[in-house]
């Protein structure tokens, strides 16, 4: 049986759309939904097998992509958010009533992803948000219980959907991060 990585993708990658420029997020309540609007389309999606991000039910892998923070509005029933733990470095906002993360942010403005917040897009009814274009933190996956010795199952299963593992983020990320500490760490020698 083929391994499972995320219900958006197991059947190939999403495409998206010319032009698209956003849409809604709503959580897994029956009504009374929390809604989030992005007026942007999302960049650097991806398939994460950390044990932070939110998983819909059964899948391996969450799928998360990134959009400008000022392009993040909650548009409905903003009193259900709560904080999932105020003390990570990635903020996530869950629905208290179905459990559901609605976007993750970045409060630290010495964070390299600082003014980007992240958010899973098969939480849309809209079709045309970027496709996921790698696989990180794979190994995280053991951590939620997926047997060591089917691993080789995953990373097959991720390159046959045309997304790369890795076991951090992907290498323009990591270049990324490592130019911003750079940089922070050349501002501190010139103070």
């Amino acid at each position: 049986m083929t391994v499972s990585i995320h219900p958006a993708v197991d059947h190939g990658l999403p495409v998206a759309a010319p032009g698209f420029s956003g849409g809604k997020l709503h959580c897994r309540c029956p009504d009374n939904k929390v809604e989030v609007t992005l007026h942007a389309q999302t960049a650097h999606n991806h398939v994460c097998g950390c044990t932070k991000c939110w998983k819909p039910e059964g899948a391996n892998f969450s799928m998360v992509a990134v959009v400008p923070r000022d392009s993040l509005e909650v548009t409905a029933n903003a009193d259900k958010l709560q904080p999932v733990d105020p003390n990570a470095a990635i903020i996530r906002y869950a629905c208290k009533q179905c459990g559901t993360h609605m976007y993750g942010r970045i409060e630290n403005t010495s964070h390299p992803f600082y003014g980007l917040d992240f958010v899973h897009t098969e939480l849309s009814d809209e079709t045309g948000w970027s496709p996921p274009e790698f696989a990180a933190f794979v190994s995280s996956i053991i951590e939620s219980g997926f047997p060591p010795e089917r691993m080789g199952e995953v990373r097959s299963r991720l390159k046959e959907l045309g997304l790369e593992p890795y076991d951090c983020l992907s290498p323009p990320l990591m270049d990324l991060i490592a130019s911003h500490t750079a940089k922070q760490k050349a501002q501190a020698a010139a103070a």
